[in-house]
């Protein structure tokens, strides 16, 4: 069996549904960096984004070990179509929720200065993937900025950008495949 860093993401929730707690592990360590430095972006705390992360990992492993739905095809795009909601949510309600994290029995986190040096270093992460994101096609990264930071509907993407919907998820998908690939190398 492969280990957990030579496995996809599909191939890591698969195994989460089926209670590998080591699975989801691997996958939160691949993707916490890139979900906190999104949510950094947008908050006006580094609190607040450690919080929202956790709501958002939180939020995914009940979504997964919910075996009632379908897994993701695009797991990373939709992890942050969860954070996205998780950050809408906490800006209208003017503050983060807890009822993920109250579901899966998690206690609040508590944040000390070794973790906030920590988030500091994961959200430097932003000018990684920043930089890769700029090495993509115009026609990609318009595509993906539009379907996975906007969270936009494929029609309405596809008729702005006069192409059809098979071309447009073509692009999504390759945008998103070459910017993991790229995150997955080792440094």
């Amino acid at each position: 069996m492969a280990s957990a860093r030579e496995q996809s993401d599909v191939e890591l929730l698969a195994a989460t549904r089926e209670l590998d707690g080591e699975a989801f592990g691997a996958f939160f360590r691949r993707h916490r960096g890139s979900v906190l430095a999104y949510l950094a972006g947008r908050t006006p705390s580094r609190e607040v984004a450690a919080d929202l992360t956790a709501e958002t990992f939180a939020a995914a492993l009940a979504a997964v070990r919910d075996g009632s739905r379908l897994l993701p095809g695009e797991p990373f795009a939709w992890l942050l179509t969860i954070a996205r909601n998780k950050l809408i949510d906490s800006l209208r309600r003017g503050r983060v929720e807890q009822s993920a994290r109250d579901q899966l029995g998690l206690s609040p986190l508590a944040i000390d200065d070794n973790d906030l040096e920590r988030i500091d270093e994961l959200i430097g992460q932003t000018d990684l993937v920043s930089t890769l994101a700029a090495e993509l096609p115009a026609e990609q990264l318009e595509a993906l900025s539009a379907r996975v930071i906007d969270g936009r509907d494929y029609d309405e993407i596809a008729a702005e950008l006069q192409c059809s919907q098979a071309v447009l998820r073509k692009r999504v998908s390759r945008a998103l495949r070459t910017l993991r690939a790229a995150l997955e190398a080792p440094r």
